[in-house]
């Protein structure tokens, strides 16, 4: 994609990340000087007139009500603008990554920083929710941990304003698990879904296991009707069962009987920790080896080009008989034509094929251009695609890249399960999504090419192609 050189007054110097909304970029304020953080709706899907209202008030209520918290534990909102280009939001430059990705690459907190987490962004929610605006969004993505050991809350795109009606009281917005019932039920909505959320969150903490787990039907259902396991059962490693009754108190069904306020299950924490606390979380977290990045959110968002230090940060091992650095350089090189579901497939091809020249064959394969094949094969190889088919066994089973001939389109009734399925990830934008995926005849194929590309990780990009096998899509 193309990285304007300005958005308003901002010079641009990077593209930071990107998700299904929008995207983030690195400016400089020339007044003020200093960097910031600029969030942007990606121009294609504003263009979309039933989706315009939507996206656009969501950004304009973002800015609105993070722009009017001044806390420590909140991420700044300098102004809201739009150009001739973009509708963006001018923020808080935050260097550190978020709790996400602390997770998905499997950090177990201890005791003390579960709670140092949990007291520093309820401590956030007590200070928005003073001023009568609820987050609504609360997960590990939307909470960044700085190099110093202080966490910031973000992203408040979907953010309730009490004194405005902004938002229709029974709309189900969120993330699947963090939800509250009554959300689900058509109850009435108010600051007590973010005690909800908060629960889930210190659940995960504590056990490395959300409470609520499986597809998105069943984690409706046993959000609106089953109690979850105490935390403390969960993992033996972490055995804390003093904080099972504050966990089961958060996640009770009627939001009368929650904690009635942020400072209250703050307070509660405190009070069962029993220790004097250290605000920032340990230098041996902090310092675990994951990637370093800004990590401004947007519906979770991804950094947009890949790089080696992120592949070899998994967790998850290469497979048998492969090199993690030669597998990370054949998926950064497969990348530049497939995005980020790359890494999805070079690992799987890994498991069948176990030399380089079969495996490239097989990847390249799945490339549509011809000459995009040859740029790929050559990248990895050093060779064309004709001295690779020179290379490649007699009677191995790997197709070899032919012209590519497109595959049949997507069905109306495929499209709309895909929707369906896709909305359990990212909310209401995903039919604005499958609908551009699916112009112009599109094949198969290259839909759902560009429908995992919307999913921040691979472990999600995984499962969604997985439910859309099973729903015979």
């Amino acid at each position: 994609m193309t990285i304007p050189t300005k958005v308003g007054k901002y010079p641009i110097s990077e593209l930071i990340g990107k998700g299904a909304m929008g995207v983030v970029y690195r400016g400089y304020d020339p007044v003020i000087k200093r960097h910031v953080a600029i969030k942007t709706i990606r121009k294609e899907l504003i263009d979309d007139e039933d989706m315009t209202e939507t996206l656009s008030g969501r950004f304009r209520r973002e800015a609105q009500a993070a722009g009017t918290l001044n806390h420590p534990g909140i991420v700044s909102v300098y102004e809201y603008g739009e150009d001739t280009q973009h509708a963006f939001i001018a923020m808080e430059f935050v260097e550190g990554n978020s709790l996400r990705e602390f997770l998905t690459q499997g950090a177990a907190f201890n005791e003390h920083d579960s709670v140092s987490i949990m007291v520093q962004v309820l401590d956030a929610l007590e200070f928005a929710h003073s001023h009568a605006i609820w987050h609504r969004d609360i997960k590990p993505a939307n909470i960044l941990v700085m190099s110093n050991g202080r966490v910031k809350l973000t992203d408040f795109g979907i953010a309730r304003i009490e004194t405005a009606d902004r938002t229709t009281t029974n709309l189900i917005m969120g993330t699947p698990g963090f939800i509250a019932p009554e959300m689900y039920l058509g109850g009435q909505i108010d600051h007590r879904v973010d005690i909800f959320a908060s629960g889930v969150l210190f659940y995960y903490l504590l056990s490395g296991k959300a409470p609520f787990r499986g597809h998105s039907e069943a984690v409706m259902h046993d959000v609106c009707y089953h109690d979850p396991a105490p935390p403390s059962t969960i993992d033996p490693q972490r055995h804390w069962p003093k904080y099972d009754a504050i966990v089961a108190r958060a996640l009770v069904k009627d939001p009368d009987h929650r904690f009635q306020s942020a400072g209250e299950f703050r307070r509660a924490i405190l009070a069962d920790y029993a220790e004097p606390l250290d605000s920032t979380l340990s230098d041996a977290t902090i310092r675990s080896p994951i990637r370093r990045s800004m990590s401004i959110g947007i519906n979770g968002g991804t950094p947009s080009t890949p790089k080696p230090l992120s592949v070899q940060g998994t967790s998850t091992p290469p497979p048998t008989g492969w090199s993690s650095t030669v597998l990370a350089g054949i998926e950064l090189e497969l990348a530049r034509f497939l995005g980020p579901v790359a890494r999805v497939l070079v690992r799987r091809a890994a498991q069948k094929h176990k030399d380089l020249d079969t495996l490239t064959a097989a990847l390249a394969e799945i490339i549509e251009r011809w000459n995009d094949r040859e740029s790929f094969v050559r990248a990895v190889t050093g060779k064309g695609l004709a001295a690779l088919h020179a290379c490649v066994p007699a009677g191995t089973d790997t197709p070899l890249p032919r012209t590519p001939t497109p595959g049949p389109p997507v069905t109306p009734e495929e499209l709309e399960r895909t929707t369906r399925i896709l909305t359990t990830y990212i909310g209401p934008i995903a039919r604005v999504v499958t609908k551009r995926a699916a112009a112009n005849g599109a094949s198969r194929h290259d839909f759902f090419n560009q429908i995992v590309q919307s999913l921040p990780t691979d472990a999600q990009r995984e499962r969604f192609l997985r439910e859309a096998a099973v729903l015979g899509v």
